[in-house]
């Protein structure tokens, strides 16, 4: 593990002592005062109670900033955060990231519940759709889950689709993964991952820069995939539509040096814009987590791959064909069986768990190997 010397952007001493800590618990609060404005500010005044001091006599900051900042209680705050299990960690401390400090605008803290957050070389992150496709949830599951039985720690947002996925496999391996929301610490956010958000607190690490009680907004998720894009080595994009958020991730981890990869899809699959976009401008193509791995460097431990499944003669015959989405028909008419027989072999091997049938197609599935 490599030993990282990214020296803090905010000034030494900006949250020390128990007056800086309440000071930085009120600022991060403010709505109006964004990690970037606050840093500039910081670098002014050198301390958090300082810059809390030139908020509210209106030397700093905006009228609504100066009302805001009058009615906030630090002890409300820093009793909100432990009601929900979290604690601040500041920039500076050991526990601050240090890679965060490669952004133009780190946060002056993180909002963490759950495991300490690891350094940068030992963490990737894995984005994408959140209306991904069958075939891209299982290769984000397994993706997580070989990085994760590797030993490294998977980053992401804890979204529907590719983030979920990738959080589940790296569970499943029993690894450590880290969500990181684009709300307050104490809001899981979707509602559709309460129970997974909850078990990366329990097993792994949760965190955002909003302290309990920020609402779930759009423009909070850019600012959180910033994170997701600092905290990792690498990123890996599986599918992402035009207007994707995982480009946006993508755009702030190559911003700041970090290795992109991206898998490619049918060229009039929507789902591979992002990835094949990235592509076109010199991010890394895999074609699986083979491929990934070989990339960063890691060997996969072939004890953890699932048993293999027997196959009949025809089942193995029509396995064969499916290197891309196939119809009934075409398995049908290359091994020379009827339509019906055709939908039966591809029945049992849904089963099996070797293929999915998307809009009337048959994929292949990630998550078992035949034999």
């Amino acid at each position: 593990m490599q030993v990282e010397t990214i020296p803090s952007k905010w000034p030494e001493g900006f949250s020390e002592g128990s007056r800086n800590r309440r000071a930085l618990f009120v600022l991060m609060s403010l709505r109006g005062i964004e990690p970037k404005k606050l840093l500039g500010l910081a670098v002014r005044e050198r301390t958090a109670s300082r810059c809390l001091a030139a908020i509210r006599t209106g030397r700093a900051g905006s009228p609504s900033d100066h009302e805001h900042a009058g009615s906030i209680d630090p002890a409300t705050v820093e009793a909100a955060v432990h009601a929900c299990g979290a604690r601040l960690v500041v920039a500076g401390s050991p526990e601050y990231p240090p890679q965060l400090n490669d952004l133009h605008d780190p946060p002056a803290g993180l909002f963490v519940r759950g495991r300490p957050l690891p350094g940068r070389f030992g963490t990737v992150a894995v984005v994408g759709a959140r209306r991904c496709s069958d075939l891209g949830g299982d290769l984000s599951h397994t993706i997580g889950r070989d990085l994760a039985a590797s030993g490294l720690c998977v980053v992401s947002g804890a979204a529907r689709g590719i983030d979920a996925a990738a959080h589940e496999g790296a569970l499943a391996a029993g690894g450590h993964t880290i969500a990181v929301l684009g709300c307050g610490i104490d809001r899981p956010y979707p509602s559709a991952s309460r129970v997974l958000i909850g078990r990366i607190a329990a097993e792994g690490s949760v965190a955002s820069e909003y302290p309990p009680g920020v609402p779930a907004e759009p423009f909070r998720f850019p600012a959180r995939n910033r994170l997701v894009a600092a905290l990792a080595t690498a990123l890996v994009v599986v599918e992402g539509a035009q207007r994707s958020g995982s480009l946006i991730s993508a755009r702030h981890a190559l911003g700041i040096g970090r290795d992109v990869f991206a898998v490619p899809g049918s060229v009039t699959n929507p789902l591979s814009y992002v990835p094949h976009t990235l592509i076109r401008d010199g991010a890394t193509l895999i074609r699986g987590v083979d491929d990934l791995m070989d990339d960063l460097g890691l060997t996969r431990d072939p004890g953890r791959e699932l048993m293999p499944v027997d196959l009949t003669v025809p089942e193995r015959a029509a396995l064969d064909i499916i290197t891309a989405p196939v119809l009934p028909e075409r398995i049908a008419r290359d091994i020379g069986v009827g339509v019906a027989d055709a939908i039966s072999l591809l029945m049992r091997l849904e089963m099996k768990g070797l293929v999915v049938c998307v809009g009337g197609r048959y994929e292949r599935r990630l998550r078992a190997s035949a034999t």
